[in-house]
């Protein structure tokens, strides 16, 4: 299960931070005044969207692995 916490925590914050990168710069200085305008900002918004990512890409990874699982033949008595 750490594995798996780990993974997505690491895909999250690569995301977070490709995403971060392709900002203008206005985005980045701490003005709270330009930062705070609406209810949302843009940078929570990047944050739950590389959460979204990183959360499928796990699922991804966890139904694969129960799919391969159920697909392998049960042996008789063992």
């Amino acid at each position: 299960m750490h594995d798996i916490q780990l993974t997505m925590t690491a895909v999250s914050h690569a995301l977070y931070a490709g995403l971060h990168k392709l900002l203008p710069k206005a985005v980045h200085e701490h003005d709270r005044e330009r930062r705070d305008r609406g209810a949302v900002s843009l940078e929570q918004a990047l944050w739950y969207a590389a959460a979204a990512v990183a959360c499928g890409a796990v699922a991804t990874i966890i139904w694969n692995q129960v799919r391969t699982q159920a697909n392998t033949p049960v042996s008789p008595g063992g």
